[in-house]
């Protein structure tokens, strides 16, 4: 199974008396979005499922891809690791699963398929880290394919 973990690309400040899930993207979260769909659209397999949080910004990024994409609480702002592995299905799903979302959960959940450990690791506004669940001999094993950011493309 792949897991693919994209941060949302940058958004406005909240300003007084905004709700946080209402932010959008700046116009560099826009260009930063647009990069990087087009670098996951060559690479995405045509079944993969989108999870995307309800927030503004997460719902713009995933728009970038042009594709259908399902709005889940579980990997909202604040939402814990468990319930977004739980939500993606780890790693169990037979498709591969793209979860637009939050730090600190991105990076909880980098931290844990990576060291198993529960450390708030950085991930960029706007970066891709993509995982891969495999069996060799018997053992299981998480492999980290591959770390994009949209500067970099």
């Amino acid at each position: 199974m792949d897991l693919i973990l994209w941060r949302h690309a940058e958004a406005h400040v909240i300003k007084e008396g905004q709700n946080d899930l209402d932010r959008g993207l700046t116009a560099k979260g826009e260009r930063q979005a647009a990069r990087m769909a087009d670098w996951l659209i060559q690479r995405l397999a045509p079944g993969t499922r989108i999870l995307v949080s309800p927030a503004v910004r997460c719902q713009q990024t995933a728009k970038a891809l042009g594709r259908s994409f399902k709005t889940l609480e579980a990997v909202a702002p604040d939402a814990s690791g468990d319930a977004l592995l739980k939500a993606a299905r780890w790693p169990e799903s037979p498709d591969p699963v793209l979860v637009i979302g939050h730090q600190p959960t991105l990076g909880l959940v980098a931290a844990y398929l990576l060291a198993d450990v529960p450390q708030e690791w950085s991930i960029r506004k706007g970066a891709v880290w993509w995982f891969r669940h495999r069996d060799r001999e018997g053992c299981a094993q998480v492999v980290l394919q591959a770390v994009q950011t949209p500067d970099c493309l």
